[in-house]
């Protein structure tokens, strides 16, 4: 009888405990639900706020900006860490999170027990979330009313944020020593890496270091950050998070005796972006990290060949996108020394020659010269006083266009200037969308052929860039979540055959020492008095400008564009990958020989021709003429000039079209769109207008 009566008090027992155990659930919940209900509302703001961060096109961490309050609190997803993190995290921090409400009532009675057996706290009952409760609400108090509160708190976290949302949190609110905070800033504060790259040592040591931020930082007390790592890897290796073997290998690696510096890629452009959009959190640019860490060390290395007090900037843009793929802004933005903090595309200095090939191709489009055309350099004066030298004081005679470019001679480039016009070729930058600074009180004169003006490196790379695009200037981009541009009209710097012929001529351009020939355009530019030196350079794909000089803007002797940009500029373009594409030639472009191009097209001609000048009296520039283009084969077109000598020479984009004994012509469109038409009489004058056909 007694037997038989054994199992069933003990199922009275069991069911009279859960009883109990239930009821004191049910009290604590109500209990806890009361708490909740008189506390304030939860107010997570400053527990949000992060480190605003910069990253390239693929989402690689440029530069972080530290909080409004000094913190490092990088944004972080739980899917961007190192999963054995994870898994020791909650081995060694609480091993039941995925299955708590908030609190875990085993933890609780454990402790309670211990506590009530020893007399002391022998375990603690913290889950991660009364973790980042306290991180949230963070109180002074260590008392009973503290922890009730962490309690309840913890407990609201998980219902409104569920288990990611506090795993989140704690990922970006735990403390790591001074100003460190999160996850994300740990790791490269002490490894230099992401946390999706940590060795089993590295994330054992972050593990551990939150629960002592300030006794185990392994940058102040290398042996307390060593036990504590050790310690978590025990637990993880008892409780089967990893093998032993692993964990033992582990504890043979050195913990970091300091913190490293973080992440600072493309910093004036990281700058640039925050100022632009202060409230935004993540800024995604289009620059290519991998690129940019090639090219920054490249140009403070030659920045410190060349001498103290020196800068240098680099700027790589994609010819196809406008994109902004590389931005070097000094040679060292925290080097003092050589004001490092300036960004030097953004400043105006003077190109010397590297605007010459923009007077060639204006010169190329309007009919006045070939790259073969013959042009004489010898001593000329123009103007009552102006008389332009070399470089190097010499004459080369009577060359042709192309070798003029090539070898940067002055006296053609002032010479085609005056056919150009120094105030239409200005009015063809600023209207290309470039900056240009005109001396105060200054007039367009010649000299603006050889550097008489001021200009950014930004500019002037997209000028080139829009030659690379057979004439047409992008926009620059410089941001991926920026607003798209709107779909208009690129402004245009040449006509597509004129961009080509320039980047034809330029591509035979003599290479700096030890580089390959005919394989990139490129143009170099020394300013007056040695002040500055650049160097820019384009093919198919890319342009790449370079800028040498100091910034406060004094002469540094020797410091010449072919001799210290050039090399700079082609060492870059290697960095970028892939040989040098050219540009395909437009089909309309004219290959000739100096014999063999219509006769005013042989010789530049520098006489005054007829009184009565020759100009366009039809088609006027700037007119739309309907001829019907859009709905098949348009009309014709008349052409007709005023003035001039004749035959007269027509030309559209540069390609001649036809020759006539009349001031009178027609040309028969293949389409719509903008062409450039002009006018060449015998003597060599010259006009043209730019029409839209439709």
């Amino acid at each position: 009888m007694g037997a038989r009566t054994t199992p069933t008090i003990r199922r009275r027992a069991i069911a009279a405990l859960a009883g109990l155990l239930a009821g004191v659930i049910l009290a604590v919940t109500t209990w806890l639900g009361s708490v909740l209900a008189h506390l304030p509302p939860l107010d997570l703001t400053a527990a949000q706020a992060r480190s605003a961060i910069v990253v390239d096109r693929a989402g690689t961490l440029l530069r972080p900006f530290a909080t409004a309050d000094g913190r490092w609190r990088l944004p972080l997803e739980p899917d961007a860490v190192d999963p054995r993190f994870l898994a020791m995290l909650t081995a060694y921090e609480d091993r039941r999170f995925r299955a708590h409400p908030g609190v875990d009532p085993r933890a609780l009675l454990r402790a309670a027990g211990q506590w009530l057996a020893a007399g002391r706290i022998v375990s603690g009952a913290s889950t991660l979330s009364m973790q980042v409760a306290r991180l949230v609400e963070p109180r002074g108090e260590r008392s009973l009313n503290a922890k009730i509160r962490q309690i309840a708190r913890a407990i609201e976290l998980e219902r409104r944020l569920g288990k990611d949302g506090v795993l989140r949190l704690y990922l970006a609110l735990a403390p790591y020593g001074g100003p460190v905070e999160g996850l994300r800033a740990a790791s490269l504060a002490y490894f230099g890496r992401e946390p999706a790259r940590l060795t089993l040592a590295e994330a054992a040591l972050l593990v551990a270091l939150p629960q002592a931020p300030e006794g185990r930082r392994p940058d102040r007390f290398p042996d307390a950050a060593r036990r504590a790592r050790d310690r978590v890897l025990d637990i993880a290796a008892a409780r089967g998070v990893v093998p032993a073997a692993e964990a033992a290998a582990a504890k043979a690696e050195p913990v970091p005796h300091g913190r490293k510096p973080f992440p600072m890629l493309a910093p004036h452009a990281a700058e640039a972006a925050l100022a632009q959009e202060p409230a935004l959190a993540v800024h995604r640019l289009t620059v290519d990290a991998r690129l940019q860490a090639r090219l920054e060390p490249l140009v403070a290395e030659r920045a410190a060949a060349l001498g103290p007090g020196l800068s240098a900037a680099l700027l790589v843009i994609d010819n196809a996108t406008g994109e902004v793929r590389a931005q070097v802004g000094s040679a060292g933005y925290l080097d003092a020394t050589r004001s490092g903090a300036i960004d030097m595309t953004g400043a105006v200095r003077s190109p010397g020659s590297a605007l010459k090939p923009f007077v060639y191709a204006m010169a190329f489009e309007s009919g006045l010269a070939h790259p073969e055309t013959l042009i004489e350099d010898r001593p000329s004066r123009f103007g009552a006083s102006y008389a332009p030298e070399n470089f190097d004081l010499t004459f080369q005679g009577t060359v042709t266009a192309r070798r003029a470019l090539q070898l940067s001679l002055n006296v053609p480039a002032v010479e085609l200037m005056e056919a150009v016009g120094p105030a239409r070729f200005i009015a063809r930058l600023r209207a290309a969308g470039a900056g240009i600074v005109l001396p105060k009180d200054a007039a367009p004169g010649l000299p603006v052929a050889l550097g008489g003006l001021g200009i950014t490196l930004t500019d002037l790379a997209r000028l080139y860039a829009g030659l690379a695009r057979g004439g047409e200037v992008p926009a620059l981009k410089r941001r991926l979540d920026g607003p798209a541009a709107p779909e208009a009209v690129r402004p245009r710097i040449a006509e597509p055959v004129a961009s080509w012929y320039v980047a034809d001529v330029l591509r035979g351009t003599p290479p700096p020492e030890s580089a390959l020939p005919n394989r990139l355009a490129y143009k170099t530019g020394t300013s007056y008095g040695y002040r500055d030196a650049w160097a820019v350079g384009f093919d198919r794909r890319s342009t790449v400008a370079v800028w040498l000089g100091r910034p406060d803007g004094a002469g540094v002797p020797g410091l010449v564009g072919r001799i210290a940009a050039a090399p700079l500029l082609f060492d870059a373009v290697a960095r970028l990958g892939g040989d040098p594409e050219p540009l395909p030639r437009p089909r309309d472009a004219l290959v000739a020989t100096t014999s063999a191009l219509p006769p005013p097209l042989r010789h530049l001609r520098r006489d005054a021709g007829p009184t009565d000048r020759l100009r366009i009296a039809y088609p006027p520039d700037g007119a739309r003429i309907d001829l019907g283009a859009e709905g098949g084969a348009p009309a014709g077109l008349a052409l007709k000039a005023l003035g001039g000598t004749l035959p007269l020479t027509w030309l559209v984009g540069g390609l001649p079209v036809t020759e006539s004994d009349r001031r009178q012509a027609e040309w028969q469109p293949d389409g719509a769109g903008f062409v450039r038409i002009s006018v060449l009489d015998a003597t060599g004058a010259s006009d043209s207008v730019m029409v839209r056909v439709e």
